[in-house]
């Protein structure tokens, strides 16, 4: 049997799809493909790496990666880690997938110094439960 394929998608594919991308694979092993996506990518947030290594987690090799790479793959799962991703995503794109949305903190907003590691950790932790309890719920 095939592993599910589940796509991660956000704005930029710097970040919150990057951290949810890395604790997918983390508690899912090899039971699934994990790919994460941006409508509009840019590079991978140090701040994402550098939090997620704090939880022992490596996703410095990730790369970030476009929605239209990814137009032949037809996914089990999409989700949505912030509202304009979900609204951009083209309804058409595997069409059979179940959909699930959840807005992240976006840690990126964050422009005081002082906050900054505070606000990743919070945006880290909130995705690793969602992850956790989406791995529990789908491949338990």
């Amino acid at each position: 049997m095939e592993n599910k394929k589940i796509l991660i998608l956000c704005t930029g594919n710097s970040c919150r799809s990057q951290i949810a991308e890395g604790y997918l694979k983390f508690f899912l092993k090899n039971r699934a493909n994990i790919y994460s996506a941006g409508v509009d990518n840019h590079e991978i947030n140090s701040l994402a790496i550098k939090t997620m290594k704090n939880d022992g987690i490596d996703i410095s090799k990730q790369t970030s990666n476009n929605i239209n790479e990814y137009n032949n793959v037809e996914f089990d799962h999409i989700i949505t880690v912030c509202d304009n991703a979900k609204e951009r995503c083209p309804i058409f794109f595997s069409r059979n997938a179940i959909r699930t949305h959840h807005a992240f903190f976006d840690p990126s907003s964050i422009k005081n110094p002082k906050l900054i590691d505070s606000a990743f950790e919070k945006c880290r932790e909130e995705i690793k439960l969602f992850c956790k309890e989406f791995s529990e719920k789908y491949f338990s």
